[in-house]
């Protein structure tokens, strides 16, 4: 089971949409309720025109209206990433048929994911474009994340709890 892109502590790592801004929550939710939803439909993902961003990028495709992912919770997703260079597909939880839940705001996941899915709700899809240095930097992962690899992930959060 290929789990990289959560799996990899940042202790370990080396280190579209570049006119959308991104997004950020530092908020901490009271409520212990969990609370989920899913996309009915594994996304295509694209690699943008343009330059790659040199920070992380975010664009809402659809805005949920669920419990707000907030870090100091774990949140299940389920995603699509690919490469910017190769525009190929290099890891999906679709693809295993079961989302993926992590803490977010743990360090359980490459710091570009703590801070793109933050803010999200349940129910959202949302691109998420991760510059090396908020990825897996000099080091890449495997064979299939060159280093220095741009990422692109679109991410459907479907439950925080």
């Amino acid at each position: 089971m290929d789990r990289r892109i959560a799996l990899v502590p940042l202790a370990a790592l080396a280190l579209s949409l570049a006119s959308c801004g991104s997004s950020s929550s530092d908020g901490v939710a009271a409520d212990k309720t969990v609370t989920t939803t899913a996309q009915a439909t594994k996304p295509v993902v694209t690699v943008p025109s343009g330059a790659k961003p040199t920070k992380v990028v975010t664009k809402d495709l659809k805005v949920g209206t669920g419990a707000e992912a907030v870090a100091g919770k774990p949140v299940s997703v389920q995603y699509v990433g690919i490469s910017w260079s190769t525009g190929k597909e290099f890891d999906s939880s679709w693809d295993r048929g079961q989302p993926f839940t992590f803490n977010l705001g743990a360090g359980e996941v490459i710091a570009g994911w703590d801070e793109g899915v933050a803010g999200m709700k349940v129910g959202g899809r949302r691109m998420i474009i991760i510059p090396p240095d908020r990825g897996y930097g000099e080091q890449g992962a495997g064979a299939d994340i060159a280093p220095n690899e741009t990422l692109i992930f679109v991410v459907d959060l479907v439950g925080v709890g």
